[in-house]
């Protein structure tokens, strides 16, 4: 067996040899030499290592290893290489702002904008009437009043970065009064009383768990009150035994004692959805004709737009922000800005607003629709799954993700698939490692595909994915 291996060993080739071939010479043509050069030593690494490791048996094997089929390794690693890490998926799951796949898919105006603008200089900070500098924000700041009724608006690069510097700017060093339900940890461990410490704020909990009081508020108030904080629990409910203070009566109590009301509104809404069965939301509208001094919220969760930290309120407060040296460290970059633009533009016409931004279309999408739509991609995967493999139709619940309306669940249509042959696990990470990758959900042994966020443009990536899948291991049981 060693004399063998010694053998093989001896035969594997030397780099310039594969430098030289006519495969290797195109292989260069396009990658350059240096990077063939490094991907040729990447693979004889690999084939020598798995001659010093390979059974007697499977030797034999190596023996038919060519310059063509290292070649074809080498191409293949390159190929690979030249990926980019950040790469279009298959949204498969039914979580429709999921926030490890990117959450808010853009517009088609949105995306039309970043397309048009970034390829040219634009009018980002100048005033095009004087030539003078001007304003980034001032690009969206007109369209968020409008659509608000706030006084002003400020964006920074997330709703963490929002709070942070609301905080910072409005209760450096003073106290900030909070009820204890409102002590939020979201997605990353972001939690409010760490976000409260690192931004110089005292923090003040009033209340209990499920209720609190106007009078609780009234009471925790001290010559170092800074601010009132609310935190709206977008990502959980609590219910029962609970009761908690109007907006109103809390914006009266801030008025009365010269301090401003500030509401981490978080996934942020600018449209109510129970029309289409959800629960009621508060959106950012309500909060600002409630009175509340400062509002802030996310750009890429249920606006649908780009990740961003949205602050809208008084003007004396957001000049405060716009003062603030933290403001120059959170500004946003101007692909953020042509999106939210392009996005809130969509929003000044209600009537089409749940056709043209995609989070929403999804998630008010009906059940006879998306079940339409299962029928079209069942046909289509029938025809070239193989007889390993079965396919059915079925009913389940979607999540609109993004920590807003945790207590919902959106009917949807689902193609579940099974196997008694095949691991469906082994299937998953086969999808998962497709080109493009395919994420679903695993449920009573079956993989689900989601109608709700597949686009009728992944139906034949998905029937591609299915034909090629390698079946031959992972089998049950094993």
């Amino acid at each position: 067996m060693e004399k063998q291996r010694k053998k093989l060993l001896s035969k594997l080739p030397a780099i310039n040899d594969l430098l030289d071939s006519k495969q290797g010479q195109s292989l260069i043509d396009v990658y350059g030499h240096q990077m063939v050069v490094d991907a040729s030593r990447h693979a004889i690494d690999e084939l020598r290592n798995t001659i010093l490791n390979t059974t007697s048996s499977m030797l034999s094997e190596f023996e038919l290893l060519s310059l063509d089929k290292l070649n074809e390794k080498i191409s293949a690693y390159l190929e690979s290489k030249q990926q980019n890490g950040l790469q279009p998926v298959v949204n498969a799951t039914g979580i429709v702002v999921h926030t490890n796949l990117g959450r808010s898919l853009l517009s088609t105006s949105a995306k039309k904008s970043i397309s048009e603008i970034v390829s040219s200089y634009s009018n980002l900070e100048i005033d095009k009437l004087t030539g003078e500098r001007g304003s980034r924000y001032q690009h969206v700041a007109k369209l968020l009043r409008e659509l608000t009724g706030a006084e002003a608006a400020l964006v920074v690069n997330n709703n963490a970065a929002a709070v942070f510097l609301i905080l910072s700017s409005l209760a450096v060093g003073k106290e900030a009064i909070i009820s204890r339900g409102e002590m939020v940890e979201i997605g990353g461990s972001f939690r409010i009383p760490d976000v409260m410490k690192q931004s110089g704020v005292i923090l003040r909990e009033v209340g209990c768990t499920n209720k609190v009081h106007l009078s609780d508020y009234e009471a925790a108030i001290n010559e170092n009150t800074g601010l009132f904080l609310k935190v709206h629990t977008s990502n959980y409910k609590v219910v029962g035994f609970t009761e908690e203070v109007e907006f109103a009566e809390l914006v009266g109590l801030g008025e009365q004692y010269g301090l401003p009301v500030v509401d981490d509104l978080g996934s942020g809404i600018l449209v109510d959805l129970s029309d289409w069965g959800l629960s009621y939301e508060p959106t950012v509208q309500d909060r600002i004709s409630a009175g509340v001094d400062v509002v802030s919220f996310s750009g890429d969760k249920m606006l649908g737009g780009p990740q961003a930290g949205i602050i809208v309120g008084k003007k004396k407060y957001i000049e405060e922000m716009k003062k603030h040296p933290l403001n120059r460290a959170l500004r946003v970059d101007k692909l953020t800005l042509i999106a939210l633009e392009a996005t809130l533009k969509e929003y000044r016409h209600p009537e089409k607003v749940f056709d043209e931004i995609p989070t929403l279309k999804m998630i008010t999408a009906s059940k006879s629709q998306l079940q339409c739509r299962a029928q079209k991609l069942y046909q289509i995967l029938k025809k070239v799954i193989s007889t390993k493999l079965s396919l059915q139709i079925n009913s389940s619940f979607s999540q609109t993700g993004g920590g807003a309306f945790p207590l919902d669940k959106l009917p949807t249509a689902v193609i579940e698939l099974t196997s008694v042959q095949v691991s469906i696990v082994d299937i998953a990470k086969q999808l998962r490692l497709n080109h493009p990758p395919i994420f679903t959900r695993i449920a009573n042994q079956a993989i689900i595909f989601d109608l709700r966020t597949i686009k009728d443009s992944d139906f034949m990536i998905l029937a591609d994915a299915l034909q090629n899948i390698n079946l031959s291991g992972g089998e049950n049981g094993e």
